[in-house]
Parts: C-alpha cells; structure tokens; sequence
C-alpha cells in the first residue's frame, strides 16, 4: 500500500526524533535504518526541501529534525514524498459513472480517507513512544 520512498522517509525521520539535537549523515542514518544510501540521501534531499529536516554541510554537518516529533504527523511525511492515491473518477472508465462513483468505488475512497485520517492523527512521537527503535549509530 505505501511506497518503498514512503517507508524509508518514515525511518530516517523516526531515526532523526530518536536522536534530538544531533546531526547524522545520510550514510550514518542508511546503515542504521537498513536502506540504501544513495537512495535515502536523495529522500534527505526531498525532506530537506519542505523542511522536515535541517541539512547542514561541511564539517559537522548532517541532518537533523526540524520539527518537532509531538506535531510532526506520518500524513505530513507521506504526502511529501508519495501521497495516496484518492478515486475521484471512475478508474474503469465506465461514462456512466464519470465522477459519481459506483458504490464499489467510493467504497474504496472512502477507505482511503480513513487511512489519511489515521496518518493525519498518528504524530512521529508515537511510534516510537520514547524507546528507539533503531539501534545507535
């Protein structure tokens, strides 16, 4: 359901709430959250952009979360970097339907909704409830 992008944004900005008030390379924070490197750095980069976390370079440097993980919710983090699809017409194409959708699909919508409504609530805070889930670096 969620995008492998979404999934490692998600650990690297839990890896980051863990660990207030450091800075962690895009190699440190990959071996710790077990993604690949290159790959987490360009997520960094996307995150750095609409500032969920602070990049610093040269020496020192690093990321570090720029919220702060009571109101920084998983919604917010998943619409950056993959949001979900919502049904607003009909995918099988059927003319009938155009943008009322048959009672199957707005089924469908409406489950997503209520998946956005859960990330909506979920703060970062709370996954991992002040125990870290990754090992230190």
């Amino acid at each position: 359901m969620f995008s492998q992008t979404f999934e490692y944004a998600l650990r690297a900005v839990v890896f980051l709430a863990e660990r207030p008030n450091s800075r962690w390379t895009a190699n440190q924070i990959a071996e710790a959250v077990q993604v690949p490197a290159g790959y987490l750095a360009k997520v960094m980069q996307i995150l750095a952009k609409k500032e969920i976390v602070k990049s610093q370079r040269g020496l020192n440097g690093g990321f570090s979360l720029a919220r702060n993980p009571d109101e920084l919710t998983v919604y917010e983090v998943l619409t950056i970097v993959d949001p979900l699809p919502r049904i607003r017409q009909c995918p099988l194409n059927i003319e009938s339907h155009k943008v009322n959708l048959c009672a199957l699909h707005r089924k469908l919508d409406t489950s997503m909704e209520m998946v956005e409504q859960s990330l909506r609530d979920t703060k970062i805070s709370e996954l991992f409830a002040g125990e870290p889930i990754f090992p230190q670096a």
